[in-house]
């Protein structure tokens, strides 16, 4: 098996390393600390599956995962984050992933929930298939922040936890003016006129730790 890990931290990526080679003994490993070098090790060889971390320098983590499906729509990506599943397990399975593990959860989840991509299957936990169970339902009723794109989605996130917008520009590459744009969108979209009002709303509805 060709496992690839991509984690912008060594001691994590070692981590999750060693828990693996201790289920996968015949398993090679490739690693990456950014979206960068992470497209690199995917072009070396074939990969069973991909560790990807959510937010890695050089590249917003649904656009890498996007991207990752794009060009290797067969090889299963698990996600893990240290983002609670309410805020980004969602939308990254809609994005194509094949499962969401928190890093919390990793220690006592990760061999399984490799086990279950590589095999075709989904890994998700009771939590978020709650979540999707209630999105399939006829009457159910999609909250505003569901209506928002994926970088407006992280945009407002990203407002919540009280980054400043020229901040929140620097981190995602964009620039103050896109950044200021998405904002507009957001509010416009949620009906609201102040970021206390989006502070507010992402901590009710527990989008933000």
């Amino acid at each position: 098996m060709h496992i690839a890990i991509a984690d912008d931290h060594t001691v994590v990526r070692q981590g999750l390393r060693l828990i693996l080679a201790n289920a996968f003994k015949q398993a090679h490993f490739g690693e990456a600390e950014n979206a960068q070098d992470l497209y690199a090790l995917l072009k070396q060889a074939s990969w069973d599956v991909i560790v990807l971390d959510l937010s890695m320098p050089g590249g917003n983590g649904l656009d890498v995962l996007k991207q990752i499906k794009h060009d290797y729509p067969h090889t299963p990506v698990l996600v893990l984050s240290m983002y609670p599943e309410e805020q980004y397990a969602v939308r990254t399975l809609k994005a194509g992933a094949s499962g969401y593990l928190t890093k919390e959860s990793a220690s006592h989840e990760l061999v399984t929930a490799i086990h279950k991509v590589t095999g075709g299957g989904k890994y998700i936990n009771a939590s978020v298939a709650e979540t999707l169970v209630q999105q399939l339902g006829t009457d159910y009723e999609h909250p505003p922040h569901e209506l928002l794109s994926d970088r407006e989605y992280q945009v407002l996130c990203m407002i919540a936890s009280g980054k400043e917008v020229g901040q929140i520009a620097q981190e995602l590459a964009l620039s103050v003016k896109t950044v200021s744009t998405y904002r507009a969108r957001i509010l416009a979209k949620m009906n609201m006129k102040t970021n206390a009002e989006l502070t507010h709303y992402a901590i009710e509805n527990k989008l933000v730790v």
